[in-house]
């Protein structure tokens, strides 16, 4: 539960900070659709983490964020995993494409083969 806690702070960072979402009374909404978490090493308080982020694929209305916990400055990852988030109306739940404000700073981050 606490590495989900981590992963759930460091996309919702991301997407407040760098794409402006509007939590509280922004339009449109990320719901977690789906989540993965691979534990590989136990973490203890108060050591300090760094975290990775990248996007996995970036879809009309959804996005799988794809997240690395590590302690700090060493590069094998305590725990791994990703979110799906689909974008929806905050009054609805209808799917809406994801904002182009976010979608600006997603795309950056995101994985290419």
């Amino acid at each position: 539960v606490t590495y989900y806690s981590y992963f759930d702070t460091v996309v919702n960072c991301f997407l407040i900070d760098a794409g402006g979402l509007d939590i509280q009374t922004g339009p449109a909404i990320g719901v977690a659709v789906e989540t993965m978490c691979k534990f590989r090493q136990p973490l203890a308080y108060p050591e300090a983490i760094d975290a990775g982020l990248r996007v996995g694929k970036l879809g009309n209305s959804s996005v799988r964020f794809e997240i690395g916990i590590f302690r700090q400055r060493e590069d094998e990852a305590l725990a791994a995993g990703h979110f799906v988030h689909v974008f929806v109306d905050r009054a609805t739940n209808a799917p809406v494409p994801v904002p182009d404000a976010i979608r600006a700073v997603l795309e950056p981050i995101q994985l290419t083969i």
